[in-house]
């Protein structure tokens, strides 16, 4: 029996899910840098696997280790053959981008925090007196 029960821990196991999003350690992918210090590459110029469209702008990846060096093998998964790529390396990506990030996410989250309880308190007070004017025809 206890056989069993060593063979179907494994089975449950591949039934977690993980999200992995910006600023988090394991995140690989496109990364929005307007109003960032300018990134650090991995190579000067991008890296374009399919023809371009023309006037489209260049992407930033951070990706892993080997994913550069062999873009051609790997672009699917970022679906971006046809784009023009440029790599952003790990030591600027978790210097700069990531505090920065953090920092702007933090701001935008405490933002919408007030909003949402200036409109939540107005919202309350308006529902209370629902009606009232009603009771008195």
């Amino acid at each position: 029996m206890t056989a069993v029960g060593a063979i179907s821990a494994p089975v449950h196991a591949t039934d977690v899910g993980v999200s992995v999003t910006i600023g988090q350690p394991g995140f690989y992918g496109q990364i929005d840098i307007g109003g960032f210090p300018r990134p650090v590459l991995l190579y000067p110029q991008p890296v374009i696997i399919e023809r371009v469209p023309v006037g489209r702008p260049p992407i930033y990846l951070r990706v892993p280790p080997g994913h550069a060096k062999h873009w051609g093998k790997h672009c699917r998964e970022y679906n971006a053959c046809g784009e023009r790529v440029y790599f952003v390396r790990d030591d600027w990506y978790t210097r700069e981008f990531v505090p920065r990030y953090e920092e702007r996410r933090v701001d935008y989250r405490d933002d919408r925090r007030d909003y949402r309880n200036d409109n939540r308190g107005h919202g309350r007070d308006k529902d209370k007196n629902k009606g009232r004017g009603r009771e008195r025809d």
